[in-house]
């Protein structure tokens, strides 16, 4: 006798769940989000550094406040280039004008690139070989972090960006000779940066944003999230506190910001 397809169906789902049944808890962290840890560093209105450290969402808006620019990326100050890490709240930061805003808060994290999250996710890195957009941009070999973007146009982005330029995911340039997408296997330490205003910065040559969250952010996290991410940014009180873009932004293939 053939048994049918609602009853086995039913047979089924009653074998998968048991487990579940007899532990709720089980249950429960199927829809727990997975958490990460990012250190802060912040510069306080009475000057003093504020080292701070907090266990949050691993949700692409808050990765992506820290997944810009790995371990020895060299960001230009007032004094030269100077290695991402060494770089305190306070330091003078040459901005694509080269005039000099200070640093106000720095973030990090720590990701395994080559291995997939709970959603299956992997955080591919994007290593940028000297001279890939230029004579001396780079200056040297640069391995940006997924949240990386660069001030620049691709070719198949163009018919979009109005013949402005326009800050590029990294991604969006990988062709597999000079620029190179890559996965690690183990640990990698990165970076973001945050100057009193969103600004282009030039890192070993190139010219990359500072963070800035986008003008959709509000749209992709709940108001009791909002203020879990605002906590993680000790000078600014509301997402508006950003202020607007230095230029048109490209994200997901589309310009989804225009320029102030």
């Amino acid at each position: 006798m053939t048994i049918p397809h609602s009853l086995a169906r039913a047979a089924r789902n009653a074998v998968e769940t048991s487990a579940l049944l007899q532990d709720p808890a089980a249950l429960r962290a199927r829809n727990r989000p997975q958490l990460r840890r990012y250190d802060v560093s912040s510069l306080l209105p009475n000057g003093d550094i504020a080292e701070t450290r907090h266990i949050a969402p691993a949700l692409p808006l808050f990765e992506s406040a820290f997944c810009a620019f790995s371990r020895g990326s060299m960001v230009e100050t007032e004094y030269g280039p100077v290695a991402i890490e060494d770089l305190l709240p306070g330091d003078n930061i040459v901005i694509q004008d080269g005039s000099l805003l200070p640093l106000v808060w720095k973030g990090s994290t720590m990701i395994v690139p080559g291995r997939p999250d709970p959603k299956g996710r992997v955080h591919y890195l994007t290593r940028i070989m000297a001279d890939s957009f230029g004579m001396q941009r780079p200056m040297s070999y640069v391995l940006a972090g997924p949240s990386a973007r660069i001030l620049n146009t691709p070719a198949h982005l163009r018919s979009l960006s109005g013949g402005q330029q326009i800050l590029t995911p990294v991604e969006e340039f990988v062709d597999g000779m000079n620029v190179i997408e890559t996965a690690p296997p183990t640990p990698v330490q990165l970076f973001h940066i945050c100057l009193p205003r969103h600004a282009v910065i030039r890192i070993s040559g190139l010219e990359f944003e500072t963070y800035h969250p986008g003008i959709n952010a509000a749209r992709t996290i709940s108001h009791a999230m909002r203020s879990v991410y605002l906590n993680l940014f000790a000078h600014i009180d509301s997402l508006s506190d950003f202020g607007p873009q230095v230029a048109p932004r490209a994200g997901d293939g589309q310009v989804d910001a225009l320029s102030a």
